[in-house]
Formats: structure tokens, C-alpha cells, sequence
């Protein structure tokens, strides 16, 4: 085992799985000799060579449409798009095309394409780089939608997602890259060192795609949260000492509906919690299912704590990104309900 941080974890994975099988391949914007803006792909390169983890021209449909050729003749391509903010060019390259291609050709052709992405805000990257578009891709049919929390999940759920034959989008929170977040913006934020999520084996392993983890069991009310959000809704939990369980969903498409039944089942009650715009985010879509599969347990009524239905405002990033006063406002309405 080894202490790593969620690009170690990241890096880790495309290096084991390039290893086991020449068919991995790992291509984007500067990934290939800068290694990444994020450096999660640094060494590839000099590792596995410029056929195997390369530049590209910035160019986000070609990226992609490059990749679901490669996939459709049996490589197995990991793209990065350099942001989430960027991929709305390639989205119709992924819906109309890498979506579609076991349906269109009757299981003739597939599309196993991994696409990575950071997403979300918290580190002042303003409007243009710190947008949450996952439920742009959970309400794509074909498409696998999937968001960590940690570095061991992080890792797991890549080599799991490389592995798929289906496409799958990769959506990595930026605000936890680098070490582990507590919930607040005005705590120093440390290393992973000692977290338990920070112990990855070096080597090959996976995490299954489509199920949830109980990230802190409790009685009192259900918290549903991936990403970023898990580390804040844990944070409301200590600092309001209600007995919240907290659900990390980690894979939205397939979404992990047996656990969610389960817990809700057992507390009565439910939180859902997302940085991304409230209207039509997958919270809605995440209420829908609670309410349809628990509604004779629900003792109070569904809470969403989202972003505004904003831009995303560089200005006033903490009042915009759910912190664990609004999960701990919500989890209380939810208890004298």
C-alpha cells in the first residue's frame, strides 16, 4: 500500500493499466510532455512513448472523435479534456456517436472510451473553469457518469472504467486533487497522509462501477453526495453532532438505487447535496427515485442544497459552493419535519 493523493491515484491507474494491456492509450491537450495541466498523466510519456500518450491539437470534438474511432477498432483510449467547462464542444461526439454505437450497429461496434475531466469549483477558478455539467451526461442513455471522492476510489473506479466496453465519463473534483478537504474554505487543507482513502495499492485493482459506499453510517437522516460534497456533508455531520449517514454515490449512471432505498428506508429522512445549479441538476433526478421507492418511509420532506441558478461567480465562490452550514440548515428542517 501507498499514500497517495487523488492525482498520484489517478496517474497510478493509467500507468498499471497501460502496463497490463498495449491497447491503453492516453491522449488530450498537454498531457503527453507537460503532463497535464494537472500533471495527472506526468511520466506517461516518457514511460510508454509519444504513440501512447500524446498532444493533441485544442480541439475538444476531435479529441473525442478521435477516440471513439480508436475504440470502435478495439483500443481502449483514455481522453482528457483539459476542463469540464470545455467539453461542450465534444458533446454531440459523445451523445450522437459514442452513445449510440452499440445500439446503431447491434452490438457489432462499441465505444470503450474513457473520457477524464476535472470539474467542479473551489480553487477561484471562475466561470469558465469550475462548472459541475454532469447531469448533462446521467440524462445521455449509453453514456456511464462517474464521480470519486478519494484517491482509493479514484483509482479503482478508473481502471474499472478503462476496463468497460461502454463509454464512460470521468469527472474529477478538482477541489480534492491534491489533498483532502474538510468542508470548510478558511481551514488549512493537509496532506492525504494518514486518511484512510489515501492508502492505494500500488499495483492493479478495481472498484465496481454502480455502487455506492457508506462513507459515515448514522440513524438520524440520509445524506446523498459525490464528489467534493462528500467532504462537506461529513463536515456537517461533526460540527452539527446529528447522526447523518452519508451515501457517496461515486457512479451517477448506473446509479447505486439499493443503497439509496436502504438507508433512506432506515433514517426516514434525506438530503441531497451537489455543487451544480439546483434546476435540473441530479439532485432532481435523485428525489424523483427517493420519493418514488420511499415514500411510505419518508417522515419529512426531500432537501436539495445546490448551487445558485448562476454562473458560476468567481466573486462570491463560498457563498455559492454548498458548505456545511447549508447541509446542517437542511439536515435540521429535515428533523422537525
Amino acid at each position: 500500500m501507498a499514500k497517495m493523493n487523488m492525482i498520484q491515484a489517478l496517474n497510478s491507474a493509467m500507468d498499471v493499466m497501460m502496463d497490463r494491456d498495449p491497447d491503453v492509450l492516453t491522449f488530450g491537450e498537454d498531457v503527453g510532455f507537460f503532463g497535464g495541466v494537472f500533471r495527472a498523466t506526468e511520466g506517461l510519456q516518457k514511460k510508454y512513448g509519444r504513440t501512447r500518450c500524446f498532444d493533441t491539437p485544442i480541439g475538444e470534438a476531435g479529441i473525442i472523435a478521435i477516440a471513439i474511432g480508436m475504440g470502435s477498432y478495439g483500443l481502449r483510449p483514455v481522453a482528457e479534456i483539459q476542463f469540464a467547462d470545455y467539453i461542450y464542444p465534444a458533446y454531440d461526439q459523445l451523445v450522437s456517436e459514442a452513445a449510440r454505437l452499440r445500439f446503431r450497429s447491434a452490438g457489432d461496434f462499441t465505444a470503450p472510451i474513457t473520457v477524464r475531466t476535472p470539474y467542479g469549483g473551489g480553487i477561484f477558478g471562475g466561470q469558465t473553469h469550475s462548472q459541475s455539467p454532469e447531469a448533462l451526461f446521467t440524462h445521455v442513455t449509453g453514456l456511464v457518469t462517474v464521480i470519486p471522492s478519494n484517491p482509493y476510489d479514484a483509482k479503482g473506479l478508473l481502471i474499472s472504467a478503462i476496463e468497460s466496453d461502454d463509454p464512460v465519463i470521468f469527472l474529477e473534483p478538482k477541489r480534492i486533487y491534491n489533498g483532502p478537504f474538510d468542508g470548510h474554505h478558511d481551514r488549512p487543507v493537509t496532506s492525504w497522509t494518514g486518511h484512510p482513502a489515501s492508502e492505494c495499492p500500488e499495483g492493479y485493482y478495481t472498484v465496481p462501477l454502480g455502487k455506492a459506499a457508506t462513507a459515515r453510517a448514522g440513524e438520524a437522516v440520509t445524506v446523498l453526495a459525490y464528489g467534493t460534497m462528500v467532504h462537506v456533508a461529513l463536515a456537517a455531520a461533526l460540527d452539527s453532532g446529528i447522526d447523518a449517514e452519508v451515501i457517496d454515490l461515486r457512479t451517477l449512471i448506473p446509479v447505486d438505487i439499493e443503497a439509496i432505498t436502504a438507508s433512506v428506508r432506515k433514517t426516514g429522512r434525506c438530503v441531497i447535496v451537489h455543487e451544480a445549479t439546483r434546476t435540473s441538476g441530479f439532485g432532481a433526478e435523485l428525489s424523483a427515485l427517493v420519493q418514488e421507492h420511499c415514500f411510505h418511509h419518508l417522515e419529512a420532506p426531500i432537501e436539495r442544497v445546490a448551487g445558485w441558478d448562476t454562473p458560476y461567480p468567481h466573486a462570491f465562490e463560498w457563498d455559492y459552493f454548498p458548505g456545511p452550514a447549508r447541509v446542517i440548515a437542511a439536515m435540521r428542517r429535515t428533523l422537525e419535519g
